[in-house]
């Protein structure tokens, strides 16, 4: 079954075909930062105006790579949400008018579902149980897979998720547009040890998450501080190892509390590669495993979506005609395949 994933939740447009029986066989990606850079941050609007003229024009890249035709497809699979709604629209109006126009099943894919299949992609042999860290700009959570559709929340941030609090962490000190990848480029060259700060809720029973406070102690310590290059790289290598020992300490806890043995990392912020090291290192001590997709599919892209969207439409699962999007969007809600 060939499937054409289109993803376009916020300021990426992502397109992908994936065939149940080779694999990926074509993705693309067009990422807005350039047009977003000026604002600081995602314009809604202008993320749904680019998406529109941008999207087809990758459709048709994307076949031609898979060499294939439109007609050679057996299904459409879109990003339904959560996302901003006008991104979605783009996405979901283009997806469902193009399965009509072909005829074709098509469905609506959670975006977060995707993240957490993405690291199937390439590993045949993964499959549930398992537990899922998901964690970039808008989600942190933590989450129990029983099965492909059987999830349960074990733990989420209750405020600022980890992404978001790297972005926000650069750009208070002064670092470029998208500031979360600078940060931790930046940490690279930090001295550890010489600003430690606090590892949020860690000290408490719990799998939540909680970022906000871990923000202000960073702030506070950067206007203190001499603001010299050094100093800054200092206090990013601090940021980066609380949030990493963070999210280790509670992956611990989730992976004793369901007994599981492999953790499954996805979202943005899983291509950071001082995370990936300390996850693997504390999967192997419990005799298990960390799996992580690879770093292109760790942000937003299409090649999740066709990939989750194949599963579901392999299982006879389709959407009706209408167009509709869920910019909130409960992932225990999805049906199992």
């Amino acid at each position: 079954m060939r499937v054409l994933g289109i993803e376009t939740s916020c300021d990426e447009t992502g397109v992908a075909v994936y065939d149940t029986d080779r694999g990926l066989l074509a993705h693309a990606l067009y990422t807005q930062i350039a047009l977003h850079a000026e604002y600081g941050g995602v314009v809604p609007e202008l993320a749904s105006r680019d998406h529109v003229r941008k999207l087809l024009p990758l459709v048709r890249q994307v076949l031609a790579e898979a060499g294939l035709r439109q007609d050679q497809l057996d299904g459409v699979a879109y990003t339904a949400g959560p996302g901003l709604v006008g991104a979605l629209m783009v996405g979901a109006a283009a997806g469902r008018a193009l399965a009509w126009a072909l005829d074709l099943p098509a469905i609506g894919v959670h975006h977060m579902e995707g993240h957490l299949l993405a690291p199937l992609l390439e590993d045949p042999g993964l499959a549930p149980p398992f537990v899922a860290l998901l964690v970039s700009g808008g989600h942190t959570q933590l989450v129990e897979v029983a099965a492909i559709g059987d999830y349960r929340l074990l733990g989420e941030t209750l405020d600022d998720a980890a992404g978001e609090a790297f972005d926000k962490t650069a750009k208070m000190m002064g670092l470029a547009y998208p500031g979360g990848p600078e940060l931790a480029r930046l940490a690279e060259a930090g001295q550890p040890g010489r600003y430690t700060f606090s590892r949020p809720m860690t000290d408490r029973p719990g799998l939540d998450f909680s970022f906000s406070g871990l923000k202000t102690q960073v702030l506070l310590a950067w206007q203190a501080s001499d603001r010299t290059p050094e100093t800054r790289a200092d206090i990013a290598r601090g940021f980066e190892d609380a949030v990493v020992e963070t999210l280790a300490i509670k992956c611990g806890r989730a992976l004793d509390q369901t007994g599981a043995r492999t953790l499954v990392v996805a979202g943005g912020v899983g291509a950071n590669v001082r995370l990936r090291a300390r996850l693997q290192a504390l999967a192997a001590k419990r005799g298990g495993r960390a799996c992580f997709p690879r770093p292109e599919f760790c942000t937003d892209n299409g090649a999740m979506i066709a990939f989750a969207g194949a599963l579901r439409l392999q299982a006879g699962q389709q959407a009706d005609a209408a167009v509709t999007v869920a910019p909130r969007w409960d992932m225990a809600t999805l049906p199992a395949v």
